[in-house]
């Protein structure tokens, strides 16, 4: 055990001193210390694995997809992981520059402020389709903030010449200040917004 106790992520970030302050994602964030976030996809066929993965690991998967909405699923970006893995490397170098903070904290900071506690439903009883207030898991939390978080960097990238570690960096920063601008966080108010309507 003493070996793991030095292991930092990219050789540079510390896990250790990292304190999830959101009481109800403590579960579903894992912070597990690796020098390099790849698993190989050894969780992808166990339930409820995920939480396992090291949170880095999660945002890279996520952003897996390409382009626009109406492009996000052709395959174009599917297993260029270790691309991925260099970008957010550099995002991160970007906001540790920008800001002197761990930037693995402001990533969980930024997926704090973009977790929706609040989503709705399709209920059909007796025929009609009500639309209920429903309670959102923590590790759905967490999958909706990194799918938001992920999905604001690819529509601000979609025919930019700006490079998308440099807009990565910015939407992390952004989320992480829970600004009222910052795409995820917006995302995330309309849909506990619907959710309040329909209680």
């Amino acid at each position: 055990m003493a070996e793991t106790k030095n292991l930092l992520l990219f050789r540079k970030w510390d896990l250790s001193d990292i304190e999830i302050k959101d009481p109800g994602l403590k579960t579903a964030i894992s912070l597990r210390k690796q020098i390099l976030p790849y698993t190989y996809g050894r969780s992808a066929l166990k339930r409820f694995n995920k939480a396992d993965v090291n949170i880095v690991e999660r945002l890279i998967n996520k952003s897996m997809h390409f382009g626009k909405k109406y492009a996000k699923n052709t395959g174009r970006m599917t297993g260029k992981k270790t691309k991925l893995l260099n970008t957010v490397k550099t995002a991160f170098d970007i906001i540790a520059l920008k800001t002197g903070q761990n930037p693995v904290e402001v990533l969980v900071r930024a997926i704090e402020f973009s977790a929706p506690t609040e989503d709705t439903t399709r209920i059909v009883y007796g025929g009609t389709t009500y639309h209920v207030s429903v309670d959102v898991a923590p590790l759905r939390r967490v999958d909706l903030a990194l799918k938001f978080i992920a999905d604001a960097v690819k529509e601000a990238t979609f025919s930019n010449p700006k490079p998308i570690e440099e807009h990565m960096a910015e939407q992390l920063m952004l989320a992480a200040s829970n600004d009222q601008n910052a795409p995820s966080v917006k995302k995330r108010h309309e849909l506990e917004r619907i959710a309040q309507a329909s209680r």
